[in-house]
């Protein structure tokens, strides 16, 4: 059950998915500990580098230009105070810093050459850095990666058939596209979705097989909840169950057993125990800092009087590359 494969079926992922969810957690758990350290959870902090004024139409995003809501627009940052927020952050425990830009793609201009710089300042700091830009071509992402990216994320969202229901102006094999070229760079995958924007149960295991079914699992693999934003399409989505998250959190662990699975958005409507469980089904990573992007997290010093009451540690960085300089020792 917990051996790394990349031939799923969905008949696969629903049998897990159905499981009685204290069975799937217990289940989960054991996977988990197969191939990580239990009491390790990674923490990532996020910049918003360049904020609204996105030419898309995702339906769940404030920072679309098409949407009314109430995101302050600001353009590109300076390097300078990226780097002294991801000190900031490296301070309060974070090992990876995420530097995301309203675009809809790459483009090879001065806003592209700053974020080089900016990342790096921040790979100076020896943080892992991720990036998320939009679209990258092959080249663009070898740019980044001899700047000394870590990461890229680009997620898939949802399922190849509710995509469209969701997105219109990218199409599901431009998000794989990237993440290819991102992979053709050496640079590591962060890719995962959201759930409660109106799918269904099955649209959910399809995200998960798709994921799963990558030739390399994505190294990193969040896990979104929608937070309904007012002036966006899905507004008046309802807030995802606590229970919910936990079957996703635990399903994905079993499917990519390897991967570091990310707690991300929705984190903040949480209780600590609903949060524990989600620890105890495998999510070995979390966004820390009191925004991701533009919607609402926990703090530093929430997360870390979470972390002493369940005996967790803040992850070191650079651990996949550890991980190959000891199969290679």
């Amino acid at each position: 059950m917990d051996e790394v494969r990349n031939n799923w079926t969905l008949d696969e992922i629903k049998e897990i998915y159905d499981k009685p969810l204290l069975e799937l957690v217990f289940e989960a758990a054991t996977a988990h500990r197969k191939y990580h350290n239990p009491q390790e959870v990674q923490v990532s902090s996020l910049i918003s580098v360049k904020t609204g004024g996105c030419p898309e139409d995702c339906a769940y995003c404030p920072q679309a230009a098409r949407y009314h809501t109430d995101i302050k627009v600001h353009k590109l940052m300076k390097v300078e105070e990226v780097k002294a927020r991801a000190a900031l952050a490296k301070a309060n425990g974070a090992s990876r810093m995420c530097l995301g830009a309203a675009w809809r793609e790459v483009r090879n201009n001065r806003d592209f050459d700053s974020v080089l710089d900016m990342v790096k300042a921040v790979s100076s700091l020896d943080m892992e850095v991720c990036c998320t830009l939009g679209m990258v071509s092959e080249d663009q992402a070898q740019k980044l990666a001899d700047a000394g990216l870590y990461a890229y994320n680009h997620n898939i969202d949802t399922s190849e058939a509710f995509y469209e229901d969701i997105i219109s102006t990218r199409a599901y094999d431009d998000r794989l596209r990237t993440i290819e070229n991102v992979r053709r760079a050496g640079v590591t995958v962060c890719s995962g979705g959201i759930i409660g924007m109106g799918e269904c149960t099955e649209d959910r295991m399809a995200m998960l097989l798709t994921l799963a079914n990558m030739e390399a699992h994505p190294e990193s693999v969040p896990i979104n909840a929608l937070v309904p934003v007012e002036g966006t399409p899905l507004a008046a989505q309802p807030r995802v169950a606590a229970h919910e998250l936990i079957r996703m959190v635990a399903t994905a662990r079993l499917v990519m057993p390897a991967s570091v699975v990310r707690l991300s958005a929705g984190r903040e409507g949480m209780s600590l125990s609903e949060q524990a469980l989600c620890f105890m089904a495998g999510a070995n990573s979390i966004f820390a800092g009191d925004k991701l992007l533009t919607t609402p997290n926990p703090d530093f010093n929430d997360d870390r009087e979470m972390f002493d009451l369940l005996g967790l540690v803040p992850g070191e960085a650079f651990k996949y590359d550890k991980k190959e300089a000891d199969a290679g020792a």
